[in-house]
């Protein structure tokens, strides 16, 4: 065995010092957020954290959440909770966390805005390795875990599948509950939540799948969908695909939709061609062929600046507010996934989210004069003659009526 002088064993210390304090070493070591991959895109992935701001959350307000390496953490305040803004109904959820020794945390799911009875107000699933009787993996005053997996330990990994009734949790990719809520007052919808209620706990990767069912579009022909009359478009099916071409022109679904999550792959064959998914939409005529809010396509930007969107951008709400930033590119495909639910607006694209919105104003029957919560049909828009777009796997869920606290056991 070779033996080492005490200066050669400094050195060795001193270089691997200098390899541990390395910027380049610190990002492989922390492996913080990660972007969704292709094939988690095409298959309706989305992020809930973009691994750099709170965008898409809103605090109770007691807790300091704030980003920390790639991490949504907390770790001084009393219990409190950070909520999604936008509510989800069927679901697979993914996250990794992290919490300190004897910490006490959870991921609400179908919940209220700051719930004060977990059992009435949502479903949640408890991170806390030294709860009496609902410890890691459980659903507090429901179910206790079937298998305790602890959640202390280093950075682990949570799956939900939240389908109807039914909550399947995984505690790194080991199943460790499976429960069915069958009380005539389950939750169908609401709210996802991070708890913070004691100690520190982080939670990155966040990403959510919606489980849409109903294909929108057949891939043989235009059923349930019939043109706007006077418009110049040409809607076809090729290879299971929808083409709009020229403009301007508008093909209007025949069913109405309220509350709903909403997502599309979409082509555009040319550079910064415009078109856009309208919602709750009046029904179109001739004079006014699309009365709704619009989900923008237009992928162009200021200069090198993707955060400076041309004409509100992919991803916005035109007319209303503009993408943060424009994710998607001409000449390839992208998936755009729009969620409305009340006022509340919510758009990603490729997984990014890009638009977070509350609208404020007035209620009206016209969209483009008020707020507008009623059901209405959904318009693909062909814009101006160099329209040239492509749709497919366009798919929606509408969101059930929303909740509240259920009755008593």
């Amino acid at each position: 065995m070779r033996s080492f002088s005490l200066r050669q064993i400094c050195s060795i210390a001193f270089l691997f010092s200098l390899l541990l304090s390395s910027p380049r070493f610190l990002i492989a070591a922390e492996g913080s957020h990660k972007q969704l991959t292709p094939d988690q895109i095409s298959s309706g992935w989305i992020q809930l954290f973009d691994g750099e701001t709170l965008f898409g959350w809103k605090s109770t307000g007691h807790n300091n959440w704030h980003v920390e390496n790639g991490a949504i953490t907390a770790d001084t305040g009393p219990i409190g909770a950070l909520h999604t803004t936008m509510e989800f109904a069927d679901y697979e959820f993914f996250c990794e966390f992290q919490m300190d020794k004897d910490a006490n945390s959870a991921v609400f799911v179908h919940s209220l805005f700051n719930p004060q009875d977990p059992v009435k107000e949502c479903y949640e699933v408890n991170l806390c390795d030294n709860h009496p009787k609902f410890k890691t993996g459980g659903i507090v005053g429901l179910a206790p875990p079937d298998k305790f997996i602890p959640g202390e330990g280093g950075w682990k990994s949570m799956s939900l599948v939240v389908k109807g009734p039914l909550i399947k949790v995984s505690i790194d990719d080991q199943e460790v509950l499976k429960f069915a809520d069958k009380s005539p007052t389950a939750r169908k919808s609401g709210l996802l939540g991070l708890q913070k209620n004691a100690g520190k706990v982080s939670f990155r990767n966040i990403r959510l799948r919606p489980l849409l069912s109903a294909s929108l579009l057949n891939g043989n022909d235009l059923t349930g969908w019939h043109l706007v009359s006077g418009g110049k478009s040409k809607f076809s099916i090729k290879e299971g695909e929808l083409h709009v071409e020229n403009g301007r022109g508008y093909l209007e679904s025949d069913n109405q939709y309220g509350d709903f999550i909403l997502q599309s792959e979409i082509f555009s064959n040319g550079k910064h061609l415009n078109s856009g998914i309208f919602f709750r939409a009046i029904a179109g005529t001739e004079q006014n062929p699309a009365d709704g809010y619009e989900a923008q396509v237009r992928n162009q930007w200021d200069g090198d600046d993707r955060s400076k969107p041309v004409d509100f951008g992919t991803g916005g709400i035109y007319r209303r507010i503009p993408t943060r930033k424009v994710v998607s590119s001409d000449f390839e495909w992208f998936t755009m996934t729009v969620a409305a639910r009340g006022p509340q607006f919510s758009v990603w694209v490729n997984g990014y989210p890009v638009t977070d919105w509350i609208d404020t104003r007035k209620p009206d029957d016209n969209p483009r004069k008020g707020l507008r919560t009623a059901a209405g049909h959904l318009s693909i828009q062909g814009h101006d003659p160099t329209t040239d777009l492509r749709f497919r796997n366009f798919r929606i869920a509408e969101l059930p009526v929303s909740e509240s606290p259920r009755k008593s056991r």
